[in-house]
């Protein structure tokens, strides 16, 4: 009895060992897209520089690759229903990996928005198949923290990947950073295709139009999906309007150097960490909805006070503080309800998780956009958009909630 619950014991440590490895490959994938648009940001006057253009254009660098990486995932979800994950996501690694040698290489601002439109098509698999990959994997609390875990390495992407490009940019030269992201590449293709088989075991749905347009039609005309899928674009909408407004507000506003921002951007990631970490615990005890309400809430209470510190008390502390309770909101809502609108949705995990990386990437446009054309105050601009997408957001979870009362 003693030899048979040591195996026991034995078997479930082994057990546990490997899904944290399989959620560890899985948050590379997801950091893909991420780290390489965000490591590249302290560099863009010295690519402008070196490709003899100005800084908005090379900028062009940043917007193509968000456009090609949202509309790409519309793709590559059909596909991977149709013909698994396994292959896709490597050949999107091989892709990802040529696209940024490309971009190394690059010698004009064509050739360099050539190469990003590569990258961003490989990324676009990696990252939309992370979520599918764990969605085939996990179900109910399970998917829930690890969809928590995934959202922590995409914070942490743009998070501390400012600070990193920012050195290497200094040592070796902004080429440095695609050579990075190229091994990046390169060991995520190794690691993944070491760890996982195929995960898509259900029922695969042809790939044609007419089935494609269908897929996706019945996700949107589907409460359970839509709701929390749009509740989750529009909160990660206001945190990329964050990263992008972070310069104006802190180096022009508040005159932070350039490495108080990267130090920045990695102090935004343990509020992440830390409200992923609160999500897995929330969630088994509280149940979905609880939890993202109150997610909600914070994510709403926090733009509401930047509002005010705009208006009234445009301070650092007071700054990092609105915007502390805003990313305690975010990171507990992004996981959870990335979770429940991928939980129905087994047999097409692959559209799903498109359709979700579509909108929240079309929302983080949109965000972007706003937070510099509404005011020239940059802070004011921000909490504008924040407020505006927490409250849509908490509106519109709520007309969930109470559909689900009266049926």
């Amino acid at each position: 009895m003693t030899d048979q619950t040591a195996a026991i014991d034995a078997s479930r440590r082994t057990e546990a060992s490997s899904t944290v490895l399989q959620i560890a490959v899985l948050a590379g994938l997801a950091a893909t897209g991420t780290l390489a648009t965000n490591i590249l940001l302290p560099s863009l006057p010295q690519m402008a520089a070196s490709l003899k253009v100005t800084s908005a254009a090379v900028t062009s660098a940043i917007t193509i690759f968000l456009a090609v990486f949202a509309v790409g995932q519309l793709a590559v979800g059909p596909i991977s229903d149709r013909y698994g994950r396994r292959w896709p996501v490597l050949i999107g690694f091989g892709v990802f990996f040529a696209g940024s040698v490309w971009c190394a290489l690059a010698t004009d601002l064509t050739s360099l928005l050539i190469g990003r439109v590569i990258q961003a098509a490989g990324a676009c698999a990696t990252s939309v198949l992370s979520r599918a990959i764990a969605r085939d994997m996990f179900s109910g609390a399970a998917l829930a923290r690890a969809m928590a875990l995934i959202m922590i390495a995409m914070a942490a992407a743009p998070g501390f990947s400012p600070l990193l490009g920012g050195a290497l940019d200094h040592t070796f030269g902004w080429r440095s950073e695609f050579v990075l992201v190229a091994a990046f590449a390169a060991l995520g293709a190794i690691a993944y295709g070491a760890v996982f088989g195929e995960t898509h075991h259900a029922t695969r749905i042809p790939l044609d139009p007419l089935a494609i347009a269908k897929s996706y039609s019945g996700l949107i005309a589907d409460r359970r999906f839509v709701v929390p899928a749009a509740t989750v674009s529009l909160i990660m909408g206001g945190l990329f309007s964050m990263f992008s407004a972070a310069p104006r507000i802190l180096i022009e506003a508040m005159h932070l150097t350039p490495i108080q921002l990267g130090l920045f951007f990695a102090g935004t990631v343990l509020i992440v960490f830390a409200a992923g970490m609160l999500a897995t615990r929330l969630a088994p005890r509280y149940g979905l909805d609880r939890s993202i309400r109150g997610g909600l809430i914070a994510a709403a209470t926090g733009s509401i006070a930047m509002l005010l510190v705009a208006l009234y008390s445009p301070t650092l502390l007071s700054y990092l503080g609105a915007l502390s309770v805003f990313l305690l909101g975010m990171g507990i809502v992004n996981p959870l309800g990335t979770a429940q609108a991928l939980s129905p949705f087994g047999d097409k995990a692959g559209a799903a998780s498109a359709l979700v990386g579509f909108w929240q990437m079309m929302t983080a446009a949109i965000g972007v956009w706003l937070a510099a054309t509404i005011s020239h105050e940059a802070l004011f601009a921000l909490s504008m958009v924040l407020t505006g997408f927490s409250f849509a957001a908490v509106g519109l979870y709520t007309l969930r909630a109470k559909a689900g009362n009266a049926a």
